[in-house]
């Protein structure tokens, strides 16, 4: 599962993100940064629970578009048992902003799912908190606002 975890990540890197933010004018940090948020998308579609585990700071905070507040085992138990079956997850308008050894990366999100067995769209905005922590990137707080839901 490593292996995939970091097969996706170079791929997160090498693929162009779509987003509101300049790529020719990213640095380093905000590039890997944008590709981890990348990457988060395509663990919880996978359900891949070990990606997200080294994607996640062990203090992580989520607050979801319910208001319903989680921490990272209770994130990671949500993802696994497909709440919702997300079918795919994109970003859009993406943007870091850097502080030292922080970032905050705001967005918008489009989450194509089944939830007990109709299709859903979900269509939000997110906030991300990262730190780096002794050379790695993880996240500590995130929360996200629906704008938008519909079912089939």
């Amino acid at each position: 599962m490593k292996s995939a975890f970091l097969a996706c990540l170079v791929l997160c890197i090498a693929w162009p993100l779509h987003s509101g933010q300049d790529r020719t004018n990213a640095g380093p940090d905000e590039s890997k940064i944008l590709a981890l948020e990348s990457a988060w998308n395509l663990a919880e579609e996978n359900k891949d629970i070990n990606a997200l585990d080294q994607l996640l700071a062990d203090s992580l905070a989520y607050t979801d578009f319910d208001g319903s507040f989680m921490n990272k085992a209770q994130f990671l138990t949500a993802v696994k048992n497909g709440t919702p079956n997300s079918d795919q997850i994109t970003n859009d308008d993406v943007v870091v902003h850097l502080y030292g050894n922080s970032a905050i990366v705001t967005g918008g999100y489009r989450e194509k799912g089944i939830v007990k067995g109709k299709p859903v769209l979900r269509r939000g905005r997110f906030t991300d908190s990262w730190v780096n922590q002794n050379g790695t990137w993880l996240c500590v707080a995130s929360q996200s606002t629906l704008i938008s839901h519909s079912q089939g």
